[in-house]
């Protein structure tokens, strides 16, 4: 097994990857302490007429540059293979400002292609490659050198099985005539806003018990604080404080040091000093925010009356479309998707692209009343009303 230590040797096989229809991929990294993930291991392989080539690319070393594998990532006439891509892209997104193009995630094209919901990689290991993976390297520290051998081949099996497995989904694609199917779930990898953070919207991933604008305002402010000093200082959200710290200090409001250290969750590192300051700083600006700045919580879909009969009915009809087209159903909606379907929502993904087309327009035709749902044997199917 090759290791890459040099932009030379990068640049070779680069070259070489170039030449082919595609390219595998994969990453190993650590977020553990970190803000950002700090990529410890670059996997890489392909496979042509003759023979094929697997490297592994050690980014931790002085003086290699990754400019030859974002040019790769760049070049339309290679496809970049991933599985279960996001963490991956992200690193090379905030690395370079580059997401791989074209793109193919064999995650989901397995769910396109019926292997189940969130397929795992080693699940699809053993059933298209027919192969096992050793899984003792997995929690490994991948930022100590020098790696051992389990590493290094553990690593290598990330992306050599993976070419077996983009092979047969690919070719299993092309006969369903579902590959536009995996290019539509392929915007959103795409998409760069996938990868920023905008500390501004940070306070919507907190969960909250009250809808109270002057609640929000602090919360929000307190967000906005920890993300960009966790941002700037390149530490976990969780270092500077956590979710229920924030919950618990938008409750209280305290106003001073002192109050501070009454806080029960409140990280001892965080009752002074800079957070300390970010904090009383960020209260006192959430309570003079004027009534109508406050946020608000996006409830619209709470409000929606759902309709319980129909949205069992949506289950059911959905159920029935999935093991008809072999899908994984959460591919094409949540139950969250399928309440606000049958409360009125119209703007939701199981009504647009591919998705319509195998559920959304007997969804519809369901809750206009004009089809029914019938047992036909060991199946479900609609009936004209």
């Amino acid at each position: 097994m090759k290791t890459l230590t040099s932009t030379q040797d990068l640049a070779a096989f680069c070259a070489e990857a170039a030449k082919r229809p595609y390219v595998t991929v994969d990453t190993e990294f650590l977020r553990e302490r970190t803000y950002y993930s700090k990529l410890c291991l670059i996997q890489l392989a392909y496979r042509d007429e003759a023979g094929e080539d697997a490297v592994l690319v050690d980014p931790l070393v002085d003086g290699l540059s990754l400019t030859p594998l974002y040019d790769l990532f760049q070049d339309a006439g290679c496809v970049k293979v991933f599985h279960a891509a996001r963490q991956d892209l992200e690193i090379f997104f905030v690395d370079a400002g580059i997401i791989p193009a074209p793109l193919f995630d064999t995650q989901v094209a397995a769910m396109v292609c019926g292997f189940g919901e969130q397929a795992g990689y080693e699940t699809l290991v053993r059933k298209i490659a027919k192969a096992d993976l050793d899984k003792s390297s997995r929690f490994t520290d991948w930022s100590r050198r020098p790696l051992t051998d389990a590493q290094a081949k553990y690593a290598l099996a990330d992306v050599t099985h993976l070419r077996d497995i983009y092979e047969y989904l690919a070719a299993r694609l092309g006969k369903s005539g579902r590959s536009k199917w995996v290019a539509e779930e392929m915007a959103v990898l795409n998409d760069p806003e996938t990868y920023r953070v905008d500390p501004d919207q940070a306070w919507r991933r907190v969960k909250t018990r009250t809808n109270s604008g002057k609640f929000l305002a602090i919360v929000r402010e307190l967000a906005r604080f920890r993300e960009v000093y966790a941002q700037d200082r390149n530490i976990p959200r969780s270092r500077v404080f956590k979710d229920d710290a924030l919950v618990e200090l938008a409750s209280t409001k305290p106003q001073n040091e002192s109050d501070l250290g009454r806080s029960r969750l409140l990280l001892r590192e965080a009752r002074k000093g800079d957070i300390a300051e970010g904090i009383l700083a960020s209260i006192k600006a959430g309570l003079a925010v004027r009534p109508e700045d406050m946020p608000k919580m996006d409830d619209a879909r709470a409000k929606l009356q759902v309709n319980p009969a129909l949205a069992d009915m949506l289950r059911v009809l959905l159920k029935a479309k999935t093991d008809e087209f072999d899908v994984a159903p959460k591919l094409i909606a949540a139950a969250a998707d399928l309440d606000a379907l049958a409360a009125g929502e119209r703007d939701i993904a199981a009504l647009k692209g591919w998705r319509r087309e195998v559920f959304g327009n007997d969804a519809l035709r369901l809750c206009q009343g004009e089809v029914g749902l019938a047992v036909k044997g060991q199946k479900v199917v609609t009936v004209t009303l």
